[in-house]
């Protein structure tokens, strides 16, 4: 049996006196969506947190590949192919989307200018071109600052932007929590594109009737632990709340 592309063993990560993780776990496989829920509180941002390096759990294993890393910044999960779609998308207002999209990666031009700090915008246009042309995202103008484009095109370029120097995972926080019915279903296409590019997913989501459309699994948290895991296609509404609420456990225990 392959080796998951990402396990998250026993974290456990704890501010102060509240236990956010109390020995969560956490599989993903490669070419797949895997939603992660739960309800308020539950731990699905702190795991996500901890997975992509930007908190570090206090104890506890995390493996890509089946090999151990210790992912102590975000600059670490970059290195192991993990990027992060968070839900504010981290956009640069005023700039345009290729130069979103090389953010703190800029393409330099080549020879004296280039050692000079001159950027090569034109490099770095083809380049997001391709990349929106890739996952079928349509801009009007690639020269216009991000702040002039709907959400549902800035959710386009952060995904675009984290698809593009992603290896391995792409992270995805509350991806359609701003968005109307149209841009949902844009943006819900394309998390399919992305898996289909060989890139994995975790889509963090409240919305069950998205979860359920999208994700091949789902696996479930409640009080910092991981308390259910299903395959999508033989899940219903009442398994997860059932799963996120503890009202699942009660009925099993029950029979």
């Amino acid at each position: 049996m392959a080796e998951p592309l990402l396990e998250a063993r026993e974290l456990h990560k704890s501010f102060g006196r509240v236990r956010a993780l109390r020995g969560a776990n956490f599989t993903l496989n490669a070419g797949e969506v895997v939603a992660l829920i739960g309800d308020n509180g539950a731990g699905k941002s702190t795991l996500a947190k901890c997975i992509s390096g930007v908190l570090q759990p206090d104890s506890g294993e995390i493996r890509v590949g089946g090999s151990p890393v210790e992912l102590n910044s975000a600059v670490a999960a970059r290195a192991v192919g993990i990027e992060t779609v968070y839900q504010d998308l981290a956009l640069a207002p005023d700039l345009d989307p290729a130069a979103n999209l090389f953010l703190g990666r800029e393409v330099l031009r080549p020879g004296l200018l280039g050692h000079l700090g001159f950027i090569d915008k034109g490099a770095m246009r083809e380049r997001s071109g391709e990349a929106f042309g890739s996952l079928g995202i349509g801009l009007q103008s690639t020269a216009s600052p991000i702040a002039s484009l709907s959400g549902g095109q800035r959710q386009g370029v952060a995904v675009s932007r984290a698809v593009m120097w992603a290896s391995k995972v792409v992270f995805m926080d509350e991806p359609t929590a701003a968005l109307g019915v149209v841009q949902t279903r844009h943006v819900l296409e394309l998390i399919r594109r992305v898996r289909d590019t060989g890139v994995s997913v975790v889509l963090i989501s409240h919305n069950m009737p998205e979860v359920l459309e999208v994700a091949d699994r789902i696996e479930v948290l409640r009080l910092g632990q991981r308390v259910a895991r299903f395959t999508a296609a033989e899940a219903s509404m009442e398994d997860l709340v059932g799963a996120m609420t503890g009202a699942l456990d009660q009925a099993e225990a029950g029979e």
